[in-house]
């Protein structure tokens, strides 16, 4: 229950405009330069079958929740030293929980069933 309640709370709607600067790397159903996103919350970083990681995203132990991705995407590199998501991050909280909330959302959606 702790966990849950110092999750960051956001709104997925702005989160859904946070992530078009995601999709330059990213996308919900399928891999581009990055991995995809659909079926992201509750999965084990660097485990999506087919993707070429990072060996520092494959060691890392993070399973993706809203309190690893608000960690990881406030500064990748510091998160993952050694990851090659060369993206500076998203600095303001605010954006993040939004983004993370866009993300869970979407995380076993429509897009994702199709």
């Amino acid at each position: 229950m702790l966990a849950a309640a110092s999750a960051p709370v956001g709104d997925a709607s702005a989160g859904a405009k946070i992530y078009t600067r995601c999709e330059a790397c990213h996308a919900l159903a399928y891999d581009r330069t990055g991995p995809r996103h659909c079926g992201l919350i509750g999965r084990k970083a660097g485990s999506v079958p087919g993707f070429d990681y990072s060996a520092a995203m494959k060691r890392s132990g993070i399973v993706w929740n809203a309190k690893t991705l608000d960690r990881f995407l406030a500064d990748p590199m510091k998160a993952v030293p050694g990851t090659t998501m060369g993206y500076a991050g998203v600095k303001d909280p605010e954006e993040r929980a939004d983004l993370i909330a866009f993300l869970a959302q979407q995380s076993h959606g429509p897009a994702c069933t199709k």
